[in-house]
């Protein structure tokens, strides 16, 4: 349950009208205990509190809207990332890297201006059942749970079930980097194009079934790095004309209480010294065994075109609801790479990469409060 204050803001001071402004605290604090296989390369094992995520990572933050008249509403997001094992913040140490923009919204959509997801996150919140999970999709592509932008103006709208959205960042990056996207130097005088980042988002949702495409493409710049692989050093993209894109296609079906998604998420590099190409594909599935314990699970392939670096990932979880806010929950993994591939099949915060070739195996217990 969040917290809310309604605060009626009798700002009648020049015009005599008042405005009512509703501002709520919320968060999530999600951790466990995680045992990963081969989590180095002489194939030690690693027993830990992984300090990213769990089923989710953990949060605060607070959003509030103000009511002006006429349908139309100012909306501000506040969100903090941290980690929960040692209390430090996340995102590279930004108090607000989650999300941090401010708006106005009405009939017409919804417009803000901030740090903000990139429309290739959103293409995914149906589709994606395990979602960012430590076992999820970030495990093959990092940037999948982490596509927030700097300096981004978005719009989305939905009409009649089709939403449409899209985002365009001066300057998509201006500290500590986003995973499997490097940093960038931010906005640049005299060069617009240099860390550049827009994107696109379509989406149709019916009662039983969705469709979703978004594309999602990143300019190069000073200090501008992408890493496709775990193991591999990151690819230089320092020219504004060098592009990282992904491009997003999935869909979700329900029969009965059973969910069923699958997509397929394509991505193209194409930088100074080199081009790198992978695709990566996903089934999975959710069922509610009783009211209270929920099973799910996913099967992904990642496959790269141009090197011998794929893995396939299979996950099942169990989760089991204390209460609307509380739940625990067992998470189990089987990640097998091919013979140059190094991918973890933890995204717990890093230290888990294996020696090239060798699969891993990941179980997590934890507990999730949501307040």
């Amino acid at each position: 349950m969040k917290s809310k204050w309604m605060v009626p803001a009798a700002l009648a001071l020049a015009s005599g009208a008042a405005s009512a402004q509703s501002v709520t605290l919320y968060g999530l604090l999600d951790t466990g205990v995680e045992y990963v296989s081969n989590a180095n390369a002489n194939g030690d094992s690693m027993l830990r509190m992984p300090s990213v995520t769990g089923t989710a990572p953990s949060r605060w933050g607070l959003r509030g809207t103000e009511d002006l008249g006429g349908g139309m509403k100012a909306v501000f997001t506040l969100e903090s990332g941290f980690n929960l094992d040692t209390g430090t913040q996340g995102q590279a140490g930004r108090l607000f890297g989650r999300q941090a923009f401010v708006g106005v919204s009405g009939n017409f959509g919804t417009l803000t201006l901030g740090r903000q997801y990139s429309m290739l996150f959103y293409s995914l919140m149906d589709a994606d059942i395990i979602g960012p999970n430590i076992y999820g999709l970030g495990s093959l592509d990092s940037y999948i749970p982490n596509a927030r932008v700097d300096n981004a103006i978005a719009y989305r709208g939905t009409f009649s079930g089709l939403t449409v959205g899209a985002t365009y960042s001066f300057g998509r990056d201006t500290s500590g980097g986003v995973p499997a996207s490097g940093t960038c130097a931010g906005e640049i005088p005299g060069s617009q194009s240099s860390c550049r980042q827009w994107s696109l988002l379509l989406k149709y949702d019916a009662p039983s079934y969705g469709v979703a495409a978004a594309y999602d493409e990143m300019r190069g710049g000073p200090g501008a790095t992408a890493s496709f692989f775990n193991g591999a050093a990151p690819i230089a993209m320092a020219a504004s004309g060098d592009k990282d894109r992904r491009l997003v296609l999935n869909g979700y079906a329900k029969f009965g209480d059973l969910k069923v998604s699958l997509g397929w998420l394509t991505r193209a590099l194409k930088a100074t010294a080199t081009d790198v190409d992978s695709d990566l594909y996903w089934v999975s599935a959710a069922y509610p065994v009783t009211a209270a314990f929920t099973v799910d699970g996913q099967v992904a392939r990642m496959r790269n075109k141009d090197q011998d670096r794929s893995a396939t990932q299979l996950v099942v979880r169990g989760t089991y609801g204390l209460s609307k806010r509380t739940a625990v929950y067992a998470t189990v993994a089987y990640l097998d790479n091919s013979s140059h591939a190094q991918y973890s099949v933890s995204s717990g915060g890093g230290g888990t990469t294996p020696a090239p070739g060798k699969s891993q195996t990941g179980v997590m217990v934890g507990v999730r409060h949501a307040f």
